[in-house]
């Protein structure tokens, strides 16, 4: 029996999920399958073309904020950027995976109707694709460190960090960020911050919509 692309995919986020991408290997996948590794050759010339499939599939898991359901573009852009986290989150270095991507043609409609929301709103074409690349960028990000951090045992609840009040006053005040307590509200904050700064750049005639 052929093997399918959908196969090879599903059991490669499997495997993914288990040993993470380090250990993920076109050798060990074909074991997985139970084939032999050229077999895989049908579907990914090599671990980028996975990769890049793997990506792929991520997104699919996860449904994105639709536009249309916002007349406020500036909650769209937390909702969008909250979805992708959840995307990248549910995977084991799914931030990882997703790094060094780009959009296919396929998907340049779903980019054009955001970009059009966005336009409406007062951004320019240029500056709408800049700011959905900077939210994506941002998150990629502060996933990688998450993910890293959670991977060596100092993730959030893993190793708390309580500076001295009496020398690190302030440090002691912040302790509860200095220890990742609440990786929700610190990624929240650094999201809200960037959206504030594209809002602050739009002409004040888009401002006010």
């Amino acid at each position: 029996m052929k093997l399918q692309r959908e196969t090879v995919v599903a059991a490669a986020l499997k495997l993914l999920d288990e040993v993470g991408m380090d250990g993920l290997t076109t050798r060990r996948l074909a074991q997985e399958l139970g084939v032999q590794q050229p077999s895989l050759y049908w579907h990914f010339k090599n671990k980028r073309e996975l990769l890049d499939a793997l990506a792929e599939a991520m997104l699919a898991e996860q449904q994105p904020a639709d536009h249309t359901a916002y007349p406020d573009w500036r909650e769209w852009m937390a909702a969008q950027a909250h979805a992708f986290r959840r995307c990248l989150r549910a995977h084991r270095d799914g931030a990882r995976v997703h790094i060094g991507t780009r959009p296919e043609g396929g998907d340049f409609g779903d980019g054009e109707a955001e970009l059009a929301y966005l336009v409406a709103a007062g951004f320019t074409p240029a500056d709408g694709l800049r700011a959905l690349i900077s939210l994506s960028y941002y998150t990629i990000g502060w996933l990688l460190e998450e993910q890293a951090a959670t991977e060596a045992g100092r993730g959030p609840g893993q190793a708390p960090m309580v500076p001295d009040p009496q020398r690190y006053p302030l440090l002691a005040q912040a302790q509860t960020v200095l220890s990742q307590n609440d990786v929700d509200a610190d990624y929240e904050y650094g999201l809200r911050a960037l959206i504030a700064g594209f809002e602050a750049l739009l002409p004040q005639r888009a401002v006010a919509r």
